[in-house]
């Protein structure tokens, strides 16, 4: 006879999810160990990565990089260090004698290619002089083979000065400003990191009602912040990861942590609400909820390599390290957590009862029912008006704009535009492959006569055989004028070897490989998502609908980044300056993130939407209890990850600032509008039809579809909280639960 007092031993849970759970918590000290080494060594030589970034990865296939390769070659030099002497007059006797013993010490520093001032004769040193006469710069050009500590010890020299005389003096120069970014950059993402890791905790703290399964998530996103590093950091070594590109992917990786993470922990306390011990409530999460993450991760991972397709080593970085990120936090999610799960589960408080099929979420869609056509046509409305403002949406190379308005890079570049025009950036700069001679005809014939430009400034001989010609253009310099300029001088070449470069050919290059290979990659994207849901789902229709709907919730996002940081809405608020447009990659990036970040949130819904209909629900009930039972979970994920998003907003890069505003806005966006009312009230009117596929692909689904249901074995016997308490110390202790009798 069976003492009533035992607990019948759980049936083993099959599938390779199960197992890996099942490995990783008795095994719980090995891998906590594992990921504890991983997030050391991520640390100590990972964050090595924004060392060896480059500040603006230059592509082998756009004219204006390859016009750039050129003229480095031609005169190979590293880049410049400027200073500007403000305050005082030019030709003050203090100052002067200043800046030209700095001058003169600077020339025979080593790594130093030249060095000049604004007392010397000729025109070079009278444009290094400001207008009014109150102003002179210090412009110092670094050898190809110049080291950091030879370019530190120049700033040092230059900064120096500041005071000489009573002259102000700022140090910058392209080599001042890419320090500058790596060093903002780096100094942004430590700052995202410290501001959302409390209060994410906060929010789960309040969401679990308790610290001990609020924290796993926590400690699970940190852990892989560790991975992701050292994943960047081998990337590195072998290709150009732009500066850019680091924020970014740690932003994707915190996010995705925090919210595999949850989703695990979520289904863990379910388990264990029903009466499974430790052990087996690891096991049953890590075969249904760990399926999620891993069909999630394989979406997101999906939408990123999309970005493959571009030839832009910016974009490919991006796709290179977003991957990775995503599958070292799918890893951690599978692995970690449910070791973590073995150490803190006796102390997780797990709900006393299932959650309730009755609450907000079930009475919201059973509102949205009653009226599906009118709330389907406003939400399409309400978000087609959010994304209007992107179709007036200027595409800009912002340059030392992205850096906050107190950079000494930032300011001297502004003070250079102002105030010494002749050796500013010009807006187009040809390179002509000829001596001087050549290039001044070749001024003179063709560009001069073009109706945009507005003169020619200046006609430099780089070597013998490689000159350059700066253009003037009328309005905008990025403009649609300018651009069209750089179209016309491409079109005629006036019979030489040419390449046009400069910011607004930067724009032309980009919006030509967006034109050419963006429908690819839009292609690649849909065709894998479309896949993807299909063989998820069975159905052709609900994965066209996620699509479309997907597609709605981007576009409101992108609106609002032309609102924000091309029109200037609550700039001030936000702490930066407009510069007219949007950097030129950024729509790009968006369009990948979020819309991965979109379809993780439509596999967790339509998976529990599917399963209940599998069941037996009507579709109307399972999109019903569907909404309910994830509704919770979404909401609560997708306000961590605006956290997440919004704390490196918060930073002063201004590429940092934009994606993190995009894709708050994005996710914000998709789990309250799109999921909560437009996604019911699509499938209430679709209905059954909603499952619809042909013949053949339903016989194609039953052979290679993906189910994210699995069927767990039932729980024998629900223990008594005592014998709980019984099974979670053996469990604790390493010893197997449930075998034989346990005392009450």
């Amino acid at each position: 006879m069976r003492n009533p007092s035992s607990v019948a031993p759980t049936a083993v849970v099959g599938g390779r999810l199960a197992a890996i759970g099942r490995f990783c918590f008795r095994h719980r000290r090995w891998v906590l160990g594992f990921w504890a080494v991983v997030l050391v060594v991520g640390v100590l030589i990972g964050g090595r990565v924004f060392e060896g970034s480059v500040a603006g990865a230059s592509s082998a296939t756009a004219e204006a990089d390859r016009g750039g390769a050129v003229v480095a070659a031609a005169d190979p030099v590293k880049g410049a260090v400027t200073a500007v002497v403000d305050g005082r007059p030019v030709d003050d006797p203090a100052v002067r004698a200043a800046v030209e013993k700095a001058t003169a010490e600077i020339a025979a520093l080593p790594g130093v290619s030249s060095a000049q001032d604004a007392y010397g004769s000729g025109s070079a040193p009278a444009a290094l002089r400001a207008a009014d006469g109150t102003a002179s710069l210090v412009t110092v050009r670094m050898a190809d083979t110049s080291t950091s500590a030879q370019t530190d010890a120049v700033t040092h020299r230059l900064a120096a000065l500041n005071g000489e005389g009573g002259a102000h003096v700022t140090v910058g120069g392209d080599l001042v400003l890419q320090q500058e970014v790596k060093k903002q950059t780096e100094k942004d993402t430590r700052f995202g990191e410290m501001v959302t890791l409390p209060l994410t905790l906060i929010v789960m703290v309040l969401v679990f009602g308790g610290l001990a399964a609020a924290s796993l998530p926590v400690i699970g996103a940190i852990a892989s912040i560790g991975g992701a590093l050292l994943a960047m950091f081998g990337f590195s070594q072998i290709m150009d990861i732009d500066t850019s590109v680091l924020p970014i992917a740690t932003v994707l990786g915190l996010g995705l942590s925090i919210d595999y993470a949850l989703l695990m922990v979520n289904r863990f306390r379910e388990e264990r609400g029903h009466g499974a011990g430790i052990a087996a409530a690891v096991e049953r999460t890590a075969a249904t909820a760990g399926r999620t993450v891993a069909f999630s991760g394989l979406t997101v991972a999906v939408a990123l390599s999309g970005l493959f397709v571009f030839a832009s080593p910016v974009l490919g970085a991006v796709a290179a390290a977003g991957v990775s990120v995503v599958v070292i936090a799918v890893a951690a999610a599978l692995t970690l957590v449910p070791a973590l799960l073995g150490f803190a589960g006796s102390r997780i408080k797990a709900p006393a009862a299932p959650v309730s099929d009755e609450g907000f979420f079930s009475r919201t869609v059973r509102r949205v029912r009653k009226r599906a056509v009118l709330v389907a046509l406003a939400c399409v409305a309400l978000l087609m008006a959010a994304g209007a403002p992107f179709l007036h949406a200027e595409m800009r190379s912002s340059g030392a704009a992205v850096l906050p308005g107190s950079s000494a890079g930032r300011q001297v570049a502004e003070t250079i535009d102002h105030r010494f025009p002749q050796i500013a950036a010009a807006p187009i700069t040809v390179v002509v492959e000829g001596g001087a001679p050549v290039a001044q005809a070749y001024a003179g014939e063709v560009v001069a006569k073009l109706p945009g430009v507005s003169g020619v400034r200046a006609v430099t001989p780089v070597s013998d055989k490689v000159s350059t010609v700066d253009v003037l253009v009328h309005g905008d310099p990025q403009g649609d004028a300018a651009q069209q300029v750089v179209d016309e001088l491409r079109a005629d070449r006036g019979g030489l070897k040419t390449y046009v470069t400069g910011g607004a050919a930067t724009v032309v290059d980009f919006k030509d490989e967006l034109m050419s290979r963006g429908p690819w990659a839009l292609g690649l994207v849909a065709v894998g998502t479309l896949v993807l849901l299909f063989l998820m789902t069975g159905s052709v229709v609900m994965p066209v609908k996620a699509l479309l709907m997907n597609l709605l919730s981007l576009g409101a996002s992108l609106g609002a980044l032309t609102l924000v940081f091309q029109d200037g809405w609550f700039s001030g608020l936000l702490g930066f300056s407009p510069t007219g447009g949007l950097e030129t990659f950024l729509p790009v990036l968006v369009f990948a993130f979020a819309f991965g970040l979109s379809m993780d949130y439509e596999v967790f819904l339509l998976a529990r939407i599917k399963e209940l209909h599998q069941r037996g629900h009507s579709c109307t009930r399972a999109v019903e209890l569907g909404v309910q039972r994830s509704g919770r979970i979404i909401t609560s994920a997708a306000l961590l990850m605006v956290i997440v998003f919004a704390g490196f907003a918060a930073g002063d890069m201004l590429m940092v600032k934009q994606m993190g505003i995009a894709l708050a806005v994005a996710v914000a966006v998709d789990a309250t509008l799109v999921r909560c009312l437009l996604v019911p009230a699509a499938m209430t009117l679709f209905g059954e039809f909603n499952w619809w596929a042909p013949a053949p692909l339903k016989r194609l689904h039953r052979r290679f579809g993906l189910s994210e249901h699995v069927d767990l074995p039932s729980l024998e016997q629900p223990a008594t909280p005592a014998q709980r308490v019984v099974t979670d110390v053996e469990e604790s202790a390493g010893e197997p639960a449930a075998k034989g009798l346990v005392k009450a």
